[in-house]
């Protein structure tokens, strides 16, 4: 007999004595839980109803439009090929992003990207998405600063209500690590999949969804990250459908339309044929080391009538986390702070394995010693031991030993280590490995962590002012120290020698102003955008200066960055902020700013006066900022107005992402 469903749900509130007096009432009149068949029955039945109708198999979480580019051919194939219901989250509508088509911006471009998202995922077979609606405001490398923007319970909470809703059984999400370069929506977009993971089987998180909105609570079985890694999913997207095609060729066919995003070349694209890879995160089924499918295990699982509360499997370990030995004292390098929230989540949610690639990353001044903490997390009145220091060959270390445990040992033991990086180490590509190894009762203590050197200069106190405005070879400029961008430093694209781009940088200050000029070499010089669209300056030709400071913000949003491009289609030289304290053109954001820019023989120069002031920098506190200069260089002499056009990227302290990462920024000493 089929039991109404309202009546049902009062019976099986979240009150537990009220559950099992709802279950013997259910059992005194002649109800019984349904079986599989009789369930079969009353979904076919209730075929037409919104639950059914928004039931998906597989649910991929996002940050912007065009960031399911990376499973865009797994979503066509199980879509297409297997006939899975698949489904789209995405926190933002990308409005914050480039345009190569029009001059949209903000909620307009939101608009925009929202359309061609819909084509794309129209021909992927994806039939359901939603929106998070919450701001695209900036690249930012920054995962705290995403959530405070955003809120991360109200973000968490629309997520939630979206699973809950949707019910689907696999997530697919992105890599929340904080790896250089990796944008701070896009670890936003992972972690809250593994926090929505959680909540929205717990009724206890959101419980006006369950008791407003005709929510139940919903067990997601698996969830995935984009990449290879421990407990790898691998998938070829060649099967062929029907027709002949294969999801890797409808896959670019599909992200050819983000055009605004400059996706046009997708089509036809061989990468996209390559097997998919991803990492099982959570699971509800003991993880394998490989498989082949993303639903491996979920046919085995007992079946729960939709309309009843539904059946939630209890979350499964991966083994490395059942054969962590906590007797053994524990000992690390202090990340940066993003690093350090990352690993503290990963193991509260019992996810350490999605760490286990990943290598705390700690920028070092080069020829200057730079602390870097160490923490031993001992046991109490245990044995002493001894931790050996080892840095590469030329740098130092200073102590090379530390001792740890003993009768009054602190449980907690940190430690202050000076490493000394070569001043040349910054020239040469790579980072290098500090560790910290000992053999404890017969077991090996070992730690290490990636080293980073950034540069340091000084930029020299003037007597007066220096002329901005002229376009000579002034012989104040000339004879101020040079900072070397060469060709080998290099953080994108691909630089054939320095007559293709390289820069000479001069920088120095009048207690006032911060006078920077920085001569480029290009010897294709490329203006490509019109006077009303100077934004996103690393499409076309352009010079990027950014001040910290802070030296060493965690994010960009107290900075000042500013991007010039030398000449717009007319001639003439602007600029805007870009992702910092004050956005916008320098006509609004930074009126006191000074600038002028001329061609040269082998490309062009350009030289500002920035106030002390508009940098937030006071002499009185401190003589140090954070500091570096970005060069991006595009040499399609045939662009159209607007075209991303951009090949190649520089820096004087180089790093994957580092525009968004004030870290792993140089310093500047204020003389």
């Amino acid at each position: 007999m089929y039991v109404d469903y309202k009546l049902q749900r009062i019976l099986t509130l979240r009150i537990p004595w009220m559950r099992q007096i709802s279950q013997l009432w259910l059992v005194a009149f002649g109800w019984v839980l349904m079986d599989a068949q009789t369930i079969s029955s009353i979904e076919t039945q209730n075929a037409g109803s919104g639950a059914a109708l928004l039931k998906t198999d597989l649910l991929g979480v996002f940050a912007h439009p065009d960031d399911e580019t990376g499973v865009a051919a797994l979503l066509a194939h199980y879509a297409l090929a297997t006939d899975r219901v698949v489904a789209a989250a995405y926190c933002t509508r990308g409005e914050g992003g480039g345009n190569m088509i029009g001059t949209q911006s903000g909620p307009a471009l939101g608009l925009l990207r929202e359309v061609e998202l819909r084509e794309c995922l129209e021909i992927l077979g994806v039939r359901h998405v939603a929106f998070l609606d919450q701001e695209d405001f900036a690249y930012t490398e920054n995962l705290g600063i995403t959530m405070d923007k955003w809120g991360e319970e109200k973000t968490l909470e629309r997520l939630v209500r979206v699973v809950r809703a949707m019910r689907p059984e696999v997530i697919v999400t992105m890599n929340p690590a904080p790896s250089p370069g990796q944008h701070g929506h896009h670890q936003a977009a992972g972690w809250l999949a593994v926090e929505a993971f959680t909540a929205a089987a717990n009724p206890e998180r959101f419980p006006e969804q369950l008791d407003r909105e005709g929510l139940g609570v919903w067990q997601v079985k698996k969830l995935y990250f984009g990449g290879a890694g421990p407990y790898m999913a691998t998938l070829s997207v060649t099967t062929p459908l029907g027709d002949g095609r294969v999801p890797g060729v409808i896959a670019g066919e599909a992200l050819s339309k983000h055009r605004s995003q400059g996706f046009g070349r997708m089509a036809g694209a061989a990468w996209l044929q390559r097997p998919q890879r991803l990492q099982l995160v959570k699971s509800v089924v003991p993880f394998v080391e490989e498989e082949m499918d993303l639903f491996r295990g979920l046919s085995d699982l007992p079946q729960s009538a939709e309309l009843l509360e539904p059946i939630r499997p209890p979350e499964v370990e991966s083994p490395e986390i059942a054969t962590l030995d906590d007797d053994v004292p524990k000992i690390r390098f202090l990340p940066r702070l993003a690093v350090e929230r990352y690993q503290d989540w990963v193991k509260r949610h019992g996810i350490q394995h999605a760490a286990m690639s990943f290598v705390a990353d700690i920028p070092v001044v080069a020829g200057e010693p730079t602390a870097v903490p160490l923490e031993i997390l001992d046991h109490a009145n245990m044995p002493s031991g001894t931790l050996l220091l080892e840095v590469p060959d030329g740098w130092k270390v200073h102590p090379d030993k530390v001792t740890f445990g003993g009768e009054h040992s602190p449980r907690t033991l940190y430690r202050i280590i000076e490493v000394t990086a070569p001043e040349e180490s910054v020239n040469q590509s790579g980072s290098w490995t500090v560790s910290s190894r000992s053999v404890w009762q017969g077991k090996t203590l070992e730690a290490t962590a990636q080293l980073h050197p950034v540069p340091k200069a000084k930029a020299s106190r003037l007597t007066r002012a220096l002329p901005v405005e002229s376009t000579d070879s002034n012989a104040d400029w000339l004879n101020l120290p040079v900072l070397r961008i060469s060709p080998d430093r290099i953080w994108q694209g691909n630089v054939r020698d320095a007559a293709d781009s390289s820069a000479d940088i001069r920088v120095a200050h009048d207690g006032q102003y911060l006078y920077v000029e920085v001569r480029v070499q290009d010897d294709q010089v490329i203006s490509n955008l019109a006077p009303d669209d100077i934004k996103g300056h690393w499409r076309t030709d352009s010079v990027e200066i950014c001040v910290d400071p802070d030296i060493g913000a965690e994010h960009t949003l107290g900075c000042f960055k500013l991007g010039i491009i030398p000449f717009d289609s007319t001639g003439r030289v602007r600029a805007a902020r870009d992702a910092d304290a004050r956005p916008g053109p320098v006509d609004l954001a930074a009126s006191d700013l000074r600038l002028v820019s001329w061609r040269t023989d082998v490309g062009y120069t350009i030289r500002t006066a920035i106030p002390l002031r508009m940098l937030k920098v006071d002499l009185t506190n401190s003589r140090r900022v954070g500091f570096n200069v970005l060069i991006y260089d595009g040499d399609k002499v045939n662009a159209v107005l607007g075209e991303n056009i951009n090949k190649s990227r520089l820096a004087w302290s180089p790093r994957s992402g580092v525009q968004g990462r004030p870290e792993d920024w140089g310093r500047l000493d204020l003389e």
